[in-house]
């Protein structure tokens, strides 16, 4: 079976991170991890470097140990390509930054590298991503080719993330690379501006994003990854329809020159995006309690394992984070229960994990596999005081009514928006249940760190 080839697009918090290990820990033949490309959003684009970077770094030391301990190396999927790292978009394209550091830390990683700075790397691999100084002399040139030899798993790369994403999308069929997007989708969307035919050859983009009908994080409505760039999801979820135009997000005054203001798509694509949206009310029942965790990477050999030990900490400080979020407990003696440990939301792993058993699952004939909706026209609200971020789907029941083609102005009679003609509106399709719902905490674990 040939690997799923991937571009994961993300912005490194904590989940993301657990996504990014369970990618890179995917066997050979399930994935390819061809880059990664970074955005803003838990933190600034400079922090999700840094953890990127760090996380490298603790694969490497986590390799040297387990062959030390006569344990399999692991990373199959890491160990046969190495992915390029390009850096993104430091800003939404039109609206407020909003970032999560209020969950995720200050540095995207509960502080970590203030607390535990021994556990990150130099930070001479910041050389790696500016361009060579010119008339180097040997010492200086032999310093630059240590900092690569220290940091050879992956490939940094000087052109912004959208450049490298349409380029890795021109250089290869169509139909045969998938983006995972697990942060605001700013990258996708300048990309699809800047080239829409070749970002049109992906396979299909799979986004951790919305909210339909569960509450959001971020808002009452509206998810994190949704609300940081409202404008850019729309854009990208466009794309889906027959008609661009139909759904596109109106120009809001003041947009920052540098990324919004992108203008229309050109009329008459060749085909359309396919989007397989992952949000809330999937990602909320895939979770990894403490308890599991703890019981887990306590067990010998694994508390001396450093990727283990590096992960603890962070994961520890999301823990406490997560439980000063919860509700308090009962104030009276009598009716109080006790509490149950905190558990993390498996948002951003779970695409990856889709797109490590997509092909092996539609072949499968067990019971239980992936389930999705049928192509919904799935909007996100731009313009809204309270609703940014949010995810609209016609709840009416009503069918859609073939209009003649051509001219968009003739109007179904009473359509305001154009939700009952067939020529406008989103195709998004909406992941509804997964195989291993229930044992996913279980499942990452033993993927990342390895079966005891």
């Amino acid at each position: 079976m040939a690997p799923n080839r991937i571009i994961i697009d993300t912005d490194p918090g904590v989940d993301d991170v657990l996504a990014m290990l369970l990618a890179f820990s995917a066997k050979s033949e399930e994935l390819e991890v061809l880059m990664l490309s970074l955005t803003f959003g838990n933190v600034e684009v400079q922090n999700c470097l840094r953890n990127v970077v760090t996380l490298f770094h603790h694969i490497e030391k986590e390799r040297a140990w387990r062959k030390e301990n006569g344990r399999p190396e692991g990373f199959e999927a890491l160990m046969a390509h190495k992915p390029i790292v390009a850096v993104g978009a430091e800003e939404p394209l039109a609206e407020h930054m909003m970032v999560a550091d209020f969950f995720h830390g200050v540095d995207g990683l509960g502080g970590i590298h203030s607390s535990h700075p021994h556990l990150s790397p130099s930070e001479t691999w910041k050389s790696l991503f500016l361009p060579a100084p010119e008339n180097l002399s040997a010492e200086e040139v032999a310093e630059l080719q240590r900092v690569e030899d220290a940091h050879s798993l992956f490939t940094p790369s000087l052109k912004p993330a959208h450049e490298e994403m349409l380029q890795i999308l021109r250089d290869n069929e169509p139909d045969t690379i998938t983006i995972v997007a697990v942060g605001p989708l700013t990258n996708l969307a300048i990309a699809a501006a800047k080239d829409p035919e070749a970002f049109l050859r992906v396979k299909e983009v799979l986004v951790m994003g919305g909210a339909v009908d569960s509450p959001g994080n971020m808002t009452p409505g509206a998810e994190f990854n949704t609300y940081a760039d409202s404008v850019a999801a729309a854009r990208v979820y466009a794309l889906t329809s027959p008609n661009p135009k139909t759904t596109m997000p109106p120009s809001i005054p003041g947009g920052k020159k540098k990324n919004g203001q992108l203008g229309a798509y050109p009329e008459g694509l060749s085909r359309r995006l396919t989007v397989k949206l992952f949000p809330l009310d999937i990602t909320n029942r895939h979770t990894l309690p403490q308890s599991l965790f703890s019981t887990y990477t306590s067990t010998t050999p694994l508390p001396t394992s450093p990727l283990v030990q590096w992960t603890s900490l962070f994961l520890t400080s999301t823990y406490r984070k997560i439980s000063s979020l919860s509700p308090s407990p009962p104030s009276s003696e009598d009716d109080k229960e006790e509490e149950e440990p905190p558990s993390l939301q498996l948002h951003d792993p779970l695409p990856i994990y889709y797109a490590m058993t997509a092909a092996s699952s539609s072949s499968s004939s067990a019971t239980t596999q992936w389930q999705f909706s049928p192509p919904e026209d799935l909007r996100v609200e731009t313009a809204g005081q309270w609703t940014r971020g949010c995810c609209v789907v016609d709840r009416r029941g009503r069918s859609a009514h073939n209009v003649s083609e051509g001219d968009l102005s003739e109007e179904v009679v009473g359509d305001a928006g154009g939700w009952r003609d067939a020529r406008r509106g989103n195709r998004v399709v909406r992941a509804l249940e997964s195989p291993d719902q229930e044992g996913f905490g279980g499942l990452l674990l033993e993927r990342v760190f390895g079966g005891l």
